[in-house]
């Protein structure tokens, strides 16, 4: 494929950034039009094969609580934990004598707690997935290409890539960058190959640092994925990424002053699906007392339209 055309902006990354991106690049892969990215991976047959791991019944929450303390702490303007208000409480509304109704709403940034992100979540150099225009995310209509809305669905064979277990660690070091090396020794750990059409979840541990009440510590400094990964997923057509950690990639970032490329290579280059905040500590034992880290995964997204990213509430099936 030849170096997709970039936007008047494309000083602003590196060249070596822009070397990564043009070997992952999946534009026009599915054609022109296409909205969905690396999710058209999971095709039918991918499904059945998934559907066909289950076999106890054993199902595993994965996702953190929706709270007004939540993980959330104001780096981000706007993304703001869940405020839950009860709008309603014991009314009866068609008159005496009848049924007595509760009713609540909630205001929340839609990235605030264990999500996805949809494509047109972050652009570089002007330009989202397939080659769009940054400007097509407007505050009249949010996303009009590839928001949140156009997914249909995300079920398919999920896998574990428990890196701090394989490193013999409840937890990795703040400072270290996820390397493909580190997938390649967590899926021997696991016993797992991975293949098209997965969602891979990788555990990091971060995510017990917020479970035990310090959501700074959990902020940063963060372990996440390095500029490295993006290639190991590629080649292995992976269908979507997920960890347990808030900014997904290392932070402070490996590259000085070089922000959130991570994202930019999954969503942007690759129109690859990524969730943040996933709580992976009872997946890690389930797969652990199972002995094996592949299991059905059920991870829908809220179709909140023209939205760039969506809460979500996944879970595994044994």
């Amino acid at each position: 494929m030849s170096a997709p055309l970039r936007g008047p902006d494309l000083p602003a990354m590196p060249p070596a950034f822009h070397e990564l991106a043009e070997r992952v690049n999946n534009w026009g892969r599915w054609g022109a039009d296409d909205e969905l990215g690396t999710l058209n991976l999971i095709t039918d047959e991918v499904v059945r094969a998934a559907a066909a791991t289950v076999r106890t019944g054993r199902r595993v929450p994965l996702a953190l609580p929706l709270r007004h303390d939540g993980v959330q702490a104001g780096l981000i303007p706007g993304r703001v934990n869940p405020l839950h208000t009860m709008v309603q409480i014991n009314q009866r509304l068609f008159g005496p004598g009848t049924v007595a109704t509760s009713d609540d709403a909630v205001t929340m940034g839609l990235q605030a707690a264990t999500h996805w992100d949809a494509l047109p979540h972050v652009s570089h150099s002007g330009l989202l997935y397939n080659g769009r225009p940054a400007d097509s995310v407007t505050a009249h209509e949010g996303a009009r290409f590839s928001g949140i809305e156009k997914i249909p669905h995300v079920v398919s064979r999920g896998v574990l890539l428990d890196v701090a277990r394989a490193h013999g660690l409840d937890r990795l070091p703040g400072d270290h960058a996820v390397t493909p090396e580190d997938l390649a020794l967590a899926a021997e750990f696991g016993g797992v190959t991975v293949r098209a059409g997965d969602v891979v979840l990788i555990r990091t541990g971060q995510v017990r640092l917020y479970l035990a009440g310090d959501k700074n510590a959990y902020a940063m400094p963060s372990p996440g994925l390095s500029c490295r990964t993006p290639e190991w997923f590629h080649a292995r057509d992976v269908a979507a990424v997920a960890n347990d950690t808030l900014t997904f990639e290392i932070f402070p970032p490996e590259i000085e002053n070089l922000w959130l490329p991570v994202h930019a290579l999954h969503l942007v280059e690759m129109g690859m699906l990524q969730g943040q905040n996933w709580n992976l500590e009872e997946l890690s034992t389930a797969c652990g007392e199972e002995r094996r880290h592949s299991f059905l995964l059920v991870a829908m997204p809220e179709p909140f339209t023209g939205a760039t990213g969506t809460p979500v509430a996944p879970v595994a099936v044994f």
